[in-house]
């Protein structure tokens, strides 16, 4: 009887998460089936979920109007030099915040946590008066260099590297291994979770950013591929806007639904390992 109950409770609870989880994907889902619908499918009074038939023109007219591969090249440098990069400068203070004593550490540290809650928003004007003085206006350098330290991001590694005992880098020292071979070839090796973690949220946040990319050029040549779907967002009446912005958005969204498809497992553990301290 007791195993009966179980066993309903669990079916209830993955129902449950079965309808929340469709719940939340409907609009993609969506946007995914008007996509392939026809113009006269989608400017009509009549709601129509699904199409009556896969219709690829949408797409087509995306390839064909905005050079959206170049849009997404120019996204994954962003995105991926700006996650390697974090890993590197949040790993590098979360060792000094974990591992060495010196005089204003806490102070640091809540000076980083602090920065949390100050909107993005509130320093893109400032930010974008700093590129420009450093000419890196329509520049990679330029619409990556806001992107290269994390304060999330250096929480998440120094809560993981605060369970390690101190004594494995003492035992380290003795054995004649300096603090940056410590550092690179004993503590990030051991933490490939939550290196992935951070490398996977970075590289899906950035990706997704399009305010900051928008601000910094100005030539389509180094547009990302968020950009792309403002540059198909033609005026009301055109035959086939709103098909071609939900491909245009359905192909800038792959990558990343890879990214979580292929590496779900990683996140979860990586997040595990810096949450719990043993």
């Amino acid at each position: 009887m007791i195993k009966r109950k179980k066993v309903v409770k669990s079916v209830l609870y993955q129902l449950f998460c079965l309808a929340l989880g469709l719940l939340l994907m409907t609009p993609l889902i969506y946007a995914v089936c008007i996509s392939f619908m026809r113009p006269d499918e989608v400017l009509t009074k009549e709601i129509h979920f699904f199409p009556k038939s896969f219709y690829l023109g949408n797409y087509i007219i995306a390839l064909a109007q905005t050079n959206i591969f170049r849009f997404m090249f120019n996204s994954f440098i962003v995105a991926f030099v700006s996650s390697v990069v974090r890993i590197v400068t949040a790993s590098m203070a979360a060792f000094s915040f974990a591992f060495f004593d010196y005089r204003g550490k806490k102070v640091l540290f809540y000076l980083v946590v602090g920065s949390m809650i100050i909107p993005a928003d509130v320093l893109v004007v400032q930010n974008y008066f700093t590129t420009a003085e450093l000419r890196l206006i329509n520049t990679y350098l330029g619409m990556m260099v806001v992107f290269f330290v994390s304060a999330m991001n250096i929480f998440v590694m120094r809560q993981h590297f605060m369970t390690y005992s101190k004594t494995l880098r003492e035992a380290a020292l003795v054995d004649g291994c300096g603090n940056f071979t410590f550092y690179a070839r004993i503590l990030l090796p051991s933490s490939t979770p939550v290196i992935a973690t951070v490398f996977i949220s970075s590289f899906v946040g950035t990706w997704n950013t399009y305010l900051w990319p928008l601000l910094v050029t100005n030539v389509n040549n180094m547009r990302t591929a968020q950009v792309a779907i403002t540059m198909l967002n033609i005026n009301e009446g055109s035959s086939y806007g709103y098909g071609t912005i939900m491909a245009a958005a359905v192909m800038i969204l792959i990558p990343s639904i890879l990214v979580f498809l292929v590496f779900q497992k990683r996140i979860v553990g990586g997040m595990m390992t810096g949450a719990v301290k043993g």
